[in-house]
């Protein structure tokens, strides 16, 4: 601008609270303004920076809340949407699932709502933004780096790693491998012709997939309909209501429950203090990390690598601390529970418990037909063959029914032969 000025370019430069004539002094007063101004924004910029700096060590946002989140001015930081937080929950959920695209995706958040300013669903690149976004692990990003939050996440890491192992095989749809979720599938037999119940999906007029059962037909001429898994799954249920176990057998079982109780405990210890060691181990090696690169030792891609794959291990351990402080035991008392509703239950006083024999489910005119099972002796003694359980070809008994996942999950196999037969 002096130039400009000096070579009669510029004539006159004028300003609300300051104007200048081409003269030495008003080429000096024009100097000395240039001057007072590129201070100003000089010091402005390193007190911007320097704050930035603090927030982060504070672990807080530094910009507009990401969906999800939403801005507290009194904090001066971020926290949960009460209800756009679970739309995001729920969004990873749906996705982890596998059986989404970014469009179904986009559509199922639209009819929550989740849309964009001119009423359309959310776009494809929207999309892969909100599952790769790691604000939602508690993250703040500042240029190219990831720093620890000072929020609560919306999701947790195993969560997130679920997401982006998803993601990771839509990139690849030639190695992915559907696979179908029949649950039922292998357990009933038509009571018309014999053959086993097969399973397939279907679509409704509005869009919605069910799924139904139906006999394969793999002898022949059969005349049984389909049937929905919603009622089949009330069927069982009903039919499961109607079932009890003997006071030994609950007995029995409720002792190795308190076996199992007692032997996770001591295991719960170790596991804490191997979490422990872990995210010191984790935390040294962050710092290092850190050293190396301030000492020029690491390039600038390899330490924001790194960094990035040390901060979610250490998210994930965190995550797993949190687990065990929570109780990690929390299987034993529904377990407990559920060996009290099976003893509580009604059922017939004729229907007793005996060895495991080859079940028999049979399907027939949309509905399960029961037969008594066999009766058990009178001794009160459990004999190996008692408390062994049949499964997939395999025999377990009582000895080994410990390292049974099972039980120690509170979940059913569905492939199990139970005691008893539905004819």
């Amino acid at each position: 601008v002096i130039y400009a000025v000096d070579t009669r370019k510029v004539v006159s430069l004028r300003f609300p609270t300051f104007w200048f004539e081409p003269t030495p002094q008003g080429l000096f007063m024009l100097q000395v303004a240039f001057g007072q101004s590129k201070y100003y924004s000089d010091n402005l910029s390193d007190n911007i920076k320097r704050g930035v700096r603090q927030k982060l060590r504070r672990g807080e946002w530094l910009n507009l809340a990401p969906f999800g989140y939403t801005n507290n001015p009194k904090v001066r930081n971020i926290e949960p949407h009460p209800t756009n937080a679970r739309v995001v929950t729920l969004a990873f959920q749906e996705y982890a699932k596998g059986s989404h695209t970014f469009i179904s995706l986009a559509q199922f958040l639209a009819d929550l709502g989740v849309v964009t300013r001119n009423q359309t669903p959310l776009a494809k690149v929207s999309i892969k933004r909100l599952l790769t976004h790691r604000a939602y692990l508690g993250f703040v990003k500042h240029g190219d780096e990831w720093f620890d939050g000072n929020f609560a996440p919306i999701v947790t890491p195993a969560l997130f790693e679920d997401v982006q192992k998803v993601l990771q095989t839509k990139e690849r749809p030639r190695k992915r491998k559907i696979k179908h979720d029949f649950p039922f599938t292998g357990l009933f037999r038509c009571a018309e012709c014999g053959s086993m119940i097969s399973a397939q999906w279907a679509t409704g007029k509005s869009g919605g997939r069910y799924r139904y059962y139906r006999c394969s037909k793999k002898r022949g001429h059969c005349s049984q309909a389909y049937l929905q898994e919603i009622e089949l799954t009330r069927q069982i249920c009903a039919r499961l209501q109607t079932i009890s176990l003997c006071d030994r057998y609950t007995d029995w079982m409720l002792d190795k429950v308190k076996m199992w109780e007692r032997e996770e405990i001591g295991a719960s210890q170790s596991e804490v203090q191997n979490l422990s060691d872990s995210i010191k181990a984790n935390e040294e090696r962050m710092e290092k990390l850190l050293s190396a690169y301030l000492d020029g030792d690491v390039p600038k891609e390899v330490y924001l690598k790194r960094k990035d794959f040390l901060m979610r291990a250490l998210a994930a351990l965190k995550e797993k601390m949190k687990d065990f402080e929570r109780g990690r035991n929390n299987w034993v008392e529904p377990l407990r529970e559920w060996i009290l509703d099976t003893k509580q239950a009604n059922f017939d006083k004729s229907a007793h418990f005996a060895a495991p024999v080859p079940s028999q489910f049979v399907a027939k005119r949309r509905a399960l037909l029961p037969t008594p099972a066999p009766k058990a002796r009178a001794s009160s003694h459990l004999s190996d063959s008692e408390v062994s359980f049949c499964g997939r070809g395999e025999i377990r008994t009582h000895g080994a029914l410990a390292d049974t996942p099972v039980f120690k999950t509170g979940a059913i196999v569905h492939s199990a032969t139970l005691p008893y037969e539905i004819v």
